[in-house]
């Protein structure tokens, strides 16, 4: 059975009456998948649907084929996950943190050793696998978190916001690691900030609201945005008027000012108009849905 990921109008509705995922449609194949939306957009909340630690109130999730709420267990084998939240046991070193986890998750034990080391291996901490993970970084406890992932071999890999709360020499470091573990895995990463992903994923979902608002390449994500992007140069003691009223999707302060990128209607007769990027594509998708998003 080909591995693909599918999701058929896929719901989660919680107890209080919150719709936190409306309607979701998706065929998912190997490679690198970005999902995209602000904090609230019901992305963490589908992840734990994919990750079968939630059951999809309307439409189904089918691995393979199978229905993921009839047969958890099959995707399970192939899946590895990294929640948002995950921790680790401080006292312990990395080495003997994963072979727990290798342990919980039924690995053999004669195979377990050998595992642990090439995980680690896989994300750079073999050389400090002995070491206490309270002593670690928050960049090399995430890939700790990788590594953990990877102990079952998953063809299906679903990261949740991996990169919050690090420096930015680890998430540049992050967004390679994973770049170089997709292969024949389906990765889904799911993140709030467009360079998390930009340079690797193939593909894009964008959510906002609980819905789907976008799902193709993101070039097309960007050209949605053409002719709607401009560059202006204000005197810096302007530029916070100019955000209450103008969607800036970057600002970078020059000698002469502060440049920004205006997404939307000209701000000024002396703004030029430039082609768009990824991160002005997603501002403006973000705009037309009526979602207000802190650029």
């Amino acid at each position: 059975m080909a591995l693909e990921l599918a999701l058929e109008s896929v719901g989660y509705r919680y107890r209080s009456g919150h719709e936190a995922v409306a309607g979701v449609d998706l065929a998912l194949t190997p490679g690198i998948v970005g999902l995209l939306g602000p904090n609230g957009a019901g992305k963490s909340t589908l992840m734990r649907v994919l990750s079968t630690l939630a059951k999809a109130t309307a439409g189904r999730v089918t691995w393979r084929g199978e229905d993921i709420a009839r047969k958890p267990d099959a995707l399970r084998r192939e899946l590895g996950y990294l929640p948002q939240d995950f921790g680790v046991y401080e006292a312990l070193s990395a080495r003997e943190f994963l072979a727990f986890l290798a342990a919980v998750k039924g690995l053999p034990a004669r195979s377990v050793a050998a595992r642990v080391d090439a995980c680690l291996a896989m994300v750079g901490l073999d050389d400090v696998a002995d070491q206490r993970l309270g002593g670690y970084s928050g960049g090399m406890r995430q890939r700790v978190g990788i590594a953990q992932a990877l102990l079952n071999d998953p063809k299906l890999l679903i990261v949740d916001e991996p990169t919050v709360g690090l420096d930015p020499e680890e998430r540049v470091r992050f967004r390679h690691l994973l770049a170089e573990l997709a292969g024949e895995r389906l990765v889904i990463l799911s993140t709030h900030i467009v360079s998390d992903i930009e340079a690797s994923a193939a593909t894009l979902a964008v959510m906002a609201r609980g819905k789907l608002r976008f799902h193709g390449a993101p070039e097309a994500l960007m050209a949605a945005a053409e002719g709607q992007v401009w560059q202006w140069t204000l005197p810096a003691d302007q530029l916070a008027e100019a955000r209450t009223r103008l969607k800036i999707s970057r600002a970078q302060r020059r000698a002469h000012g502060v440049e920004v990128r205006v997404v939307g209607e000209q701000p000024s007769d002396d703004a030029v108009r430039v082609a768009p990027d990824l991160e002005d594509g997603y501002l403006w998708l973000l705009h037309r849905s009526g979602e207000a998003v802190d650029a």
